[in-house]
């Protein structure tokens, strides 16, 4: 049986060391290939995912067909939690990048050993309202911050995810990052030009390279939302 491991800063950390039990022994692994869709926008739902191996995507689709990435996660990364407590269509579709390995949790099965220890329901809950709540703030910051703003906290978050943390590396290209914080690739291009020109980033064919962390910290203005 494989583990499921669970990162200290997922969502699922807080659970009991019993629901974590039941989530470990439900788990089967799934296997994907790079650009694989694991599920799509509006399909239906009913598992959690923990990813092994491999980077995932999350993205969706405007009302124009205008794609926007919501994140990319690695490792150690948990998803699908509204799923599992509450089965229905999946808000974004999810794509591997790379090939990659994932453990896949059903509601029924999970349901079916939850029954008889009712406390475990106050895990549920408390889970899933931290997934609504990480859902309010990445709306609060499409909609109100700018797009400076964005492309900073951005880079921050995925340089631990594509790239190197130690060499400060971002293994996207500017139109991806462009769909990251939705906005155009001229829009992503111009900014940074401009922080590149002040020796806050570097770029070239493999990505974005953080040089002042310092800086690109203070454009991000963590403590704005």
């Amino acid at each position: 049986m494989n583990p499921l491991s669970i990162p200290g800063n997922s969502f699922l950390s807080a659970a009991s060391d019993e629901l974590k039990q039941i989530l470990a022994a439900q788990a089967v692994p799934v296997a994907l290939v790079a650009g694989e869709v694991l599920f799509d926008q509006g399909s239906e739902g009913d598992s959690l995912f923990a990813i092994q191996e491999g980077q995932m995507e999350f993205s969706v689709l405007s009302a124009n067909g205008r794609k926007l990435s919501l994140d990319l996660m690695g490792p150690g990364a948990i998803f699908g939690e509204i799923s599992l407590f509450d089965p229905g269509p999946h808000t974004a579709t999810v794509t591997a990048l790379t090939p990659a390995r994932l453990l896949r949790v059903r509601h029924a099965d999970v349901l079916a050993r939850i029954h008889h220890p009712p406390d475990l329901a106050d895990d549920l809950i408390r889970l899933a309202g931290q997934r609504m709540r990480w859902m309010g703030r990445q709306l609060n910051e499409q909609v109100f911050l700018p797009l400076s703003t964005r492309l900073a906290r951005r880079l921050l978050y995925l340089e631990g995810v594509t790239g190197s943390t130690a060499g400060g590396a971002v293994g996207l290209s500017q139109a991806e990052l462009a769909e990251f914080v939705g906005a155009t690739r001229e829009a992503v291009s111009k900014t940074l030009s401009v922080w590149r020109e002040t020796g806050v980033v570097e770029t070239g064919r493999g990505g974005v390279t953080i040089h002042d962390r310092a800086a690109l910290q203070a454009l991000a203005d963590i403590e704005a939302i």
